[in-house]
């Protein structure tokens, strides 16, 4: 099930962070984002956010383990 942007805005700002982070650590381990200076993440968390507004990317609430990810919209099961 997609969470829509909407509700995403209504989650504290640390949760948002927190799940953005999450997803930044996946990019880092398969190589996609491969820098981890400071400046560099915190630009990446705004991207992040720029790109869920935009639904290039989406969060995913998974009911069969109740678990909960980003991911590229593209890579959405049709």
């Amino acid at each position: 099930m997609l969470v829509p942007y909407d509700a995403l805005l209504q989650l504290p700002s640390a949760t948002m962070d927190n799940l953005i982070k999450e997803y930044l650590l996946t990019q880092v381990e398969d190589g996609s984002f491969s820098d981890t200076n400071e400046q560099v993440y915190i630009s990446a968390i705004e991207r992040c956010k720029q790109l869920l507004k935009q639904e290039i990317l989406v969060v995913e609430f998974s009911e069969d383990d109740e678990s909960i990810a980003i991911k590229p919209k593209e890579h959405l099961r049709r």
